[in-house]
């Protein structure tokens, strides 16, 4: 049974909300005000979340934009009832991440349409498990009857990339969300002493070139193509329209952003406190691990920029650890031998 919380002042007209709810099949849960819903949401766990704006204690707003940065709550298709049809609101409130909006009157037919129209699309949406590209166009597909979406980004289709072919580079004004669909790209930012330093490596089945959506501002960083791959490229407005008008596409673009910001501190950590061979062991793991393959395919200088060190001390450090029996040459590529020995702090 679908659940559904109701917060509304108006005793009347709540309690004639409920008892429709209820006879169409869900459980329902009221508020009296905006303070109590926020709570209510919390541990009632609703499938849907009716609102009115203009109430005492908290309005509808500040109830949508608190719940909106809770991780738990956040992802809740919310639906608006008011009585005051003023654009100003209605803009607002979509920019919030509302999903639709009701006038007060409403007729009941016209509530339970949008709700059930609401759960389905959402439910459509969470369908979409993986992150691979067929997943990736099956949800932009689902997406597109949600929120209106170009015929590039409904394609989505991938072009391919030559290696050390450049994506982006830093100070360009971004266009484009990258998605790499096979192959592997760096990320990196050239010191003013002229060294390369590699923020981050990205293998297959994922997005690049997202951390400066926010910011709106240019890109800090380069990024470029260590082999051929094959990359599509989603407009930033259709980005931009998927974040804003659907919350659960933007709740899954914050916790990307939250991973990035996670293994940007590990990194920072490393460095700080590991000794470089343990920063150029941690690096080798995390790369196996990225690519799930024991052989890596990465240069030694390009580890050397990822791990902040001299290609020399990469050299060095290798030989120790194929004379130790943790890893083996195959030509260029490394092959990890013993993962645990190698991530071993004390190793």
């Amino acid at each position: 049974m679908k659940k559904i919380l109701i917060i509304e002042d108006d005793l009347v007209l709540r309690e004639n909300t409920v008892e429709l709810l209820e006879l169409a099949g869900y459980e329902v849960c009221e508020a009296s005000n905006g303070k109590i819903g926020v709570e209510y949401a919390k541990t009632f766990s609703p499938d849907l979340i009716l609102c009115d704006i203009m109430m005492p204690e908290m309005d509808g707003l500040e109830v949508l934009s608190r719940l909106g940065r809770l991780p738990a709550t956040s992802q809740i298709p919310f639906i608006f009832l008011t009585a005051k049809a003023d654009k100003s609101d209605f803009r607002k409130g979509m920019s919030l991440g509302a999903d639709d909006y009701l006038t007060k009157p409403f007729e009941g037919d016209d509530l339970l349409d949008a709700i059930d129209m609401r759960l389905k699309k959402y439910q459509s949406l969470k369908s979409t498990k993986g992150d691979s590209h067929s997943d990736i166009l099956e949800f932009f597909d689902k997406a597109s009857d949600i929120v209106e979406l170009s015929e590039s980004a409904k394609s989505f289709k991938g072009v391919k990339v030559s290696k050390k072919q450049i994506l982006f580079s830093e100070g360009d004004r971004p266009q484009y969300i990258f998605y790499l669909i096979s192959g592997k790209l760096k990320v990196f930012k050239n010191h003013a002493d002229g060294k390369e330093y590699i923020v981050e490596v990205i293998s297959d089945s994922a997005f690049c070139g997202v951390t400066n959506f926010i910011s709106l501002e240019t890109y800090s960083s380069s990024c470029v193509a260590m082999e051929d791959s094959v990359v599509a490229k989603l407009p930033i407005e259709d980005f931009t329209r998927l974040i804003l008008a659907n919350r659960e596409v933007s709740a899954q673009f914050i916790k990307l952003l939250a991973q990035r910001v996670e293994a940007k501190e590990e990194q920072l950590m490393s460095f700080a406190y590991d000794t470089v061979r343990l920063r150029i062991a941690k690096a080798l793991v995390e790369l196996s691990e990225k690519e799930d393959s024991e052989v890596i395919k990465i240069t030694r200088e390009d580890l050397a920029a990822l791990t902040g060190t001299t290609t020399e001390t990469v050299i060095r450090s290798l030989s120790d650890f194929k004379k130790d029996g943790v890893i083996e040459s195959i030509g260029r590529q490394i092959k990890i031998l013993d993962k645990n020995l190698l991530s071993t702090q004390d190793y």
